[in-house]
């Protein structure tokens, strides 16, 4: 299991998924044109770079098989990570719940607990 010294909070990664997404809405972010399940050789998956605390976060829509057999395409969020000095990046994906107590919410796939946790204290 990943210490949680090498991985980002809770918080800052769902921050960083609702930013990608109100921006990726807006059309105010640089679109690519992935490799795979592009045959037209398009630019329309929106990516944005940043950095914050520390780490250096690319984050983009999923473009995986499964995502586009479930129309998941515009809502599974995946944010690569690196911390400062690190030479390889790590990831997270960042979908919305669709049963459970954490329906409708955001959630970072295997650390869904972190995010009752979250969705518990942000509540009051």
């Amino acid at each position: 299991m990943r210490s949680k010294q090498n991985i980002p909070r809770i918080e800052l990664l769902l921050e960083l998924d609702g930013e990608y997404r109100r921006k990726a809405a807006e059309g105010t972010l640089k679109l690519i044109a992935p490799k795979k399940f592009n045959s037209e050789g398009k630019a329309w998956l929106p990516i944005m770079q940043t950095q914050r605390e520390g780490w250096h976060f690319t984050i983009l829509f999923s473009n995986t098989q499964r995502a586009h057999e479930l129309g998941k395409t515009n809502d599974w969020v995946v944010i690569y990570f690196r911390h400062e000095g690190e030479q390889s990046d790590q990831r997270s994906t960042i979908v919305t719940e669709f049963q459970g107590d954490l329906a409708g919410k955001r959630v970072i796939r295997g650390r869904e607990e972190e995010c009752r946790e979250y969705y518990q204290r942000t509540a009051k």
